[in-house]
């Protein structure tokens, strides 16, 4: 994998650039919507492709090992051939998940033991083996096991977590380098930085992750109850630590304004999923702000979700009608907001380079800050 700088804005940390994959280039700041089982909910490959404009997905370990199995995947030559996506893919390691399952599990140094939320059978997730899954799975970007600290934690335990968590990363990285992907092409590992809200904590982390000297750097732990501000308080330090000439993967973040304010402080890839979960319950995020479509005041609005978005979805569908497919839970209604609201994350970073690259992106970030943030 390659990194290439290409442009920085002249009133913040804002960057773009380009992410050379065996499957791809990918232009950041770049958002990655989230293919939790291998397919993103409610919307096809084509429609990620075509309409949606994604250059790459996420899809979970976890949930990849547990169901459809690594040898279901292998057999069918690695994922992007399991799932028909042939563009960059990245997996997460599964510790986010297995930190959810906090009444299941067990953290010791040698790995994770849980239980399946699926049929109650027990598992070991060790560093060794979350580097063995990934290969099978086949991303081209995967991720070293960590442990996600909770929102709040004490000081001590976030310590004690980082420590691990960079043990645990030594031996990823020892694994990973001694073996080799199965399907023919290159597959990156990121570090991930922990140390939860503490600023020494985040330094130790952040430092010791760039002297494994790995082709990105991951930042996790943050977006997990933190008050907004300590999470861009928190990024910000990081990214000041962090090598300039790597890509910075901030995790599981997040609303609209939260993309907005991190690509400010030097942030080029995200996750999450909110946009597809949300449209599923019949929230919208728009270029003019967050409509709840359940409300009464959209029954009779014929207009376009949202006129100035680019793409079928947008110009096809009413407000009106999109309305009507929710409150009957047509599955049709989940299938449209989805596409709608991947559509437009794809859009706002992809703006914010053409900003980025114009030099004029920290004015247009406090001006969709302020519309992306309010109801309508």
């Amino acid at each position: 994998m390659n990194f290439k700088l290409e442009a920085k804005d002249p009133g913040s940390k804002a960057r773009t650039g380009t992410i050379t994959t065996d499957h791809g280039d990918i232009k950041t700041p770049i958002f990655m919507p989230v293919g939790t089982a291998g397919s993103v909910k409610a919307v096809h490959q084509r429609e990620l492709k075509e309409d949606i404009k994604a250059q790459i997905i996420l899809g979970n370990t976890y949930h990849l090992y547990l169901r459809p199995g690594l040898d279901i995947i292998e057999e069918a030559g690695g994922l992007h051939k399991f799932n028909g996506w042939d563009r960059p893919i990245l997996t997460d390691s599964g510790g986010y998940q297995v930190y959810s399952l906090a009444d299941t599990r067990k953290i010791k140094e040698e790995g994770v033991t849980f239980q399946s939320h699926i049929d109650g059978s027990r598992h070991i997730f060790s560093p060794e083996a979350v580097m063995d899954i990934q290969r099978t799975i086949g991303a081209d970007i995967i991720m070293a096991f960590d442990e996600c600290t909770p929102y709040p934690c004490e000081y001590d335990y976030a310590e004690k977590s980082m420590h691990m968590t960079h043990r645990w990363l030594k031996r990823c990285c020892e694994h990973f380098d001694k073996t080799e992907g199965k399907y023919g092409y290159n597959q990156t590992l990121f570090p991930i930085v922990q140390g939860s809200v503490y600023k020494d904590l985040r330094t130790q982390s952040a430092e010791a992750i760039a002297s494994f000297e790995r082709e990105g750097n991951a930042i996790g732990g943050l977006s997990v109850g933190e008050p907004a501000e300590m999470m861009y308080e928190m990024t910000d330090h990081v990214c000041n630590i962090l090598p300039l000439d790597k890509p910075r993967y901030l995790m599981g973040v997040g609303t609209p304004a939260n993309i907005l304010e991190c690509i400010a402080l030097g942030i080029d890839m995200f996750d999450c999923v909110m946009p597809t979960r949300n449209a599923r319950n019949g929230m919208l995020f728009t270029s003019e702000g967050i409509i709840n479509i359940k409300n009464k005041k959209w029954e009779r609005d014929f207009s376009p979700i949202d006129p100035d978005l680019p793409g079928y979805v947008d110009n096809f569908y009413s407000k009106a009608y999109l309305r009507h497919l929710i409150m009957s839970k047509e599955i049709l209604g989940a299938q449209i907001a989805s596409i709608h609201n991947l559509s437009f994350y794809l859009w706002l970073v992809g703006e914010a380079r053409v900003q980025i690259e114009a030099g004029t992106f920290s004015q247009w970030k406090n001006k969709m800050v302020s519309k992306v943030s309010q109801r309508l």
